[in-house]
C-alpha cells in the first residue's frame, strides 16, 4: 500500500457489498473501521445494522437520519430548478450521494480518520459522485474503492468470501436487481433489465401500483408554495420529508412516477435503468405550474436553458462545484414569487393540473382576455411583427 491506514470510515449500507468491504479492508489494510449509514429514506429497517457491522468487525457505527437534511437542503433545491436529466431522470440517486459523502467526510474529521470507502463499482455514476464529495470536502483524504482494488469481481465471489468469513447475508430474493432507494425515488438495473427491449416485470415495482390496477376514483389535492418550495398539502403544513413521504404515498396509489429509460452514464457508457419517483413526479409538476403564473417570462426561459447544465452537474458528480453555488444562487433568485397554491387530480398514472393561483400572479385576465380590451390597439401589433421578421424577408429577397 502506498500509505499506511489506520482508520477507515466506510459508507454502509448492511447489504453484500459493503459488508464483504468491512471486513475486506480490515484483513487488507490492517485498520480499524468506522461504519456510517444514511437513513435518507430508504424504507428498511435500520436497527439490525450496529449489531451487524461490530460483529464483522467494526469498531464505532453511525447511523444518522438525514431524511429532513435530504429533502430541504438537496431534493428542494433541485425541484427549484425542475432539474431533469436527459429530459427523464428526476436524479433520485444522484441527490443523495453529495449528502452521504459529506456526512462522511464530517465523520473523518470528527474521528480523525486518515481515509474513507465506498462501496461503488467501478463502473457505475457512483464512484465519480462519491469521490467528488470527498475531494471537494477534505482534499487531502485517502480514499479506498475496494472494486478498484480486489479481485472479487462476481456476486458468487463475494457470496464466497462472505461465507467463509460468517457474515450472514440474505439470499432468499429470486431476482438480485441492482437498486438504490431513497425517500425520493428507487431505482432497478441488472437481471433481464439488462436487454433494453424486455419489458419490466411488474412484481418488481414497490412504490406505485400498476396504472391498470389503480383506482377509479380519483385524488384531487392542493399543494401550496413559498418561494419555490412546498409547504402544504391540502392547506395542511408539513416538514420537507412529511410532504414529499405523503406524495408519494398518493403517487404511488395511483402509478404516478414510474420511468423506463436508457441513459448516457458519466464514465461513457449507455445504462438501461428504470425508476419509481411518484411523489417527486407530482411534484414538479406542481412547481412548473406555480412558476408558469408567477415568473416573468424572459427569466423563466434564461433558467430554463440551464437546465440542462444543472442536471448534468448533479449526475455527474459537482454539487459541491462553485459552478453549482453560482447556478444555485440564480435558481434560488428566481424564485422570490413563487408563492401559491396549485391543484391537481391523480388519476391513473396521470398527473392533471386542474387550477392554480396566487397572489403573485403576473396572469391578467383582463390583458389574456378575448373580449373587449384596452391592452392596446391591435393595429400596433403589424409593426411588431414587420420589424420581427424583417431578416428573414431580407434572407428571402437575397435568395430571389
Amino acid at each position: 500500500m502506498s500509505k499506511k491506514v489506520n482508520k477507515v470510515i466506510l459508507a454502509y449500507s448492511g447489504g453484500l457489498d459493503t459488508s464483504v468491504i468491512l471486513k475486506w479492508l480490515i484483513e487488507t489494510y490492517h485498520c480499524e473501521v468506522i461504519t456510517f449509514s444514511a437513513d435518507v429514506g430508504q424504507g428498511e429497517e435500520l436497527d439490525y445494522i450496529e449489531e451487524k457491522a461490530k460483529n464483522t468487525g467494526a469498531v464505532k457505527v453511525y447511523i444518522d437520519d438525514l431524511k429532513e437534511t435530504f429533502v430541504k437542503d438537496y431534493v428542494f433545491p433541485a425541484f427549484r430548478a425542475n432539474a431533469i436529466y436527459e429530459g427523464q431522470y428526476l436524479l433520485g440517486t444522484s441527490l443523495a450521494r453529495p449528502l452521504i459523502a459529506k456526512r462522511q467526510i464530517e465523520i473523518a474529521q470528527m474521528e480523525d480518520a486518515d481515509a474513507v470507502s465506498h462501496g461503488a463499482t467501478g463502473k457505475g455514476n457512483d464512484q465519480v459522485r462519491f469521490e467528488m464529495g470527498y475531494y471537494a470536502l477534505s482534499p487531502h483524504i485517502k480514499i479506498i474503492a475496494p472494486w478498484r482494488e480486489w479481485d472479487l469481481n462476481s456476486r458468487t465471489a463475494l457470496l464466497a468470501f462472505a461465507q467463509k468469513h460468517n457474515i450472514p447475508i440474505s439470499t432468499n430474493q429470486s431476482k438480485t436487481y441492482s437498486t438504490d432507494r431513497n425517500i425520493l425515488h428507487i431505482s432497478y438495473e441488472g437481471e433481464e433489465l439488462e436487454d433494453p427491449w424486455i419489458p419490466p416485470s411488474e412484481d418488481m415495482f414497490t412504490l406505485s401500483c400498476s396504472p391498470k390496477n389503480a383506482p377509479e376514483e380519483s385524488d384531487i389535492i392542493e399543494v401550496s408554495f413559498e418561494k419555490g418550495n412546498p409547504v402544504e398539502i391540502n392547506g395542511k403544513k408539513m416538514s420537507p420529508a412529511q410532504l414529499l413521504s405523503e406524495l408519494n404515498r398518493l403517487g404511488g396509489k395511483h402509478g404516478i412516477g414510474r420511468l423506463d429509460m436508457v441513459e448516457n452514464r458519466f464514465v461513457g457508457m449507455k445504462s438501461r435503468g428504470v425508476y419509481e419517483t411518484p411523489g417527486g413526479t407530482i411534484l414538479r409538476i406542481a412547481h412548473m405550474n406555480m412558476e408558469s403564473i408567477t415568473m416573468d417570462r424572459e427569466l423563466m426561459h434564461l433558467r430554463d436553458s440551464l437546465i440542462p447544465k444543472y442536471a448534468q452537474l448533479v449526475y455527474n458528480g459537482f454539487w459541491f462545484s462553485p459552478e453549482m453555488r453560482s447556478l444555485q444562487t440564480f435558481i434560488d433568485s428566481t424564485q422570490e414569487n413563487v408563492s401559491g397554491i396549485v391543484r391537481l387530480e391523480l388519476y391513473k398514472g396521470n398527473c392533471i393540473v386542474l387550477g392554480r393561483k396566487s397572489d403573485y400572479s403576473l396572469y391578467r385576465h383582463d390583458f389574456a382576455t378575448f373580449e373587449d380590451d384596452n391592452v392596446y390597439h391591435q393595429k400596433d401589433a403589424e409593426g411588431f411583427i414587420k420589424l420581427n421578421a424583417l431578416r428573414m424577408r431580407i434572407h428571402a429577397m437575397t435568395k430571389q
